[in-house]
């Protein structure tokens, strides 16, 4: 008996050390759910996989959960977060290189965005403008400012309230990941939609 015991221990621990074993493995190239990474280039249009993320100050987001109905299909946010947000609509949008443009997905992001936002007219977002590491930081600033007006500006032409939307830039001061080549920059040029 001690040794039918012995072994299912021995069982559950090796489950147990699976999945820490095979996240240890994984490269920064491996792109997966805790990163809060793309599947593909931002620039291919390609379907992101937005969260759960961590902010410049080191609080996560997107991990608010409960039960709602995203349309007519069950998911773990809570109505009103910035989870519920991401879940319905998305709350990131990526810009091609030294640019400040919406892209096609990106308005249909902002699309969905301005959607969420009629549902939840008591909420005030804010928008945060981001940039790749190139460049000085003072350029990046303005061009991450440039980035949060065309969404604010976007959002607002979409019918939300241009009082219920703030802006804010932190240029390349805060990467969403950290890396020297083109995935990685393509990752950083984006605006965030962030429930206040």
């Amino acid at each position: 008996m001690r040794t039918r015991f012995s072994k299912k221990i021995m069982t559950i621990a090796f489950t147990l050390m699976i999945p820490v074993g095979l996240t240890a493995c994984s490269s920064n190239k491996d792109l997966g759910d805790s990163q809060g990474v793309i599947i593909g280039s931002p620039d291919d249009g390609t379907i992101l996989n937005q969260g759960p993320y961590t902010s410049g100050d080191g609080s996560e987001y997107g991990s608010d959960y409960g039960t709602a109905s995203v349309g007519g299909v069950e998911s773990s946010a809570v109505p009103g977060t910035q989870s519920d947000l991401v879940a319905q609509a998305g709350d990131i949008v990526y810009f091609n290189t030294d640019s400040h443009t919406l892209t096609a997905q990106a308005r249909s992001i902002l699309d969905g965005q301005a959607r969420w936002l009629a549902n939840y007219s008591n909420l005030n977002v804010t928008v945060e403008g981001h940039a790749d590491e190139r460049g000085t930081r003072e350029y990046n600033l303005a061009l991450g400012d440039r980035r949060a007006t065309s969404v604010r500006n976007y959002l607002i032409s979409m019918g939300v309230n241009p009082r219920r939307i703030q802006t804010i830039s932190f240029g390349k001061e805060q990467p969403m990941v950290v890396g020297n080549n083109g995935e990685y920059w393509a990752q950083n040029r984006r605006s965030r939609t962030r429930v206040n």
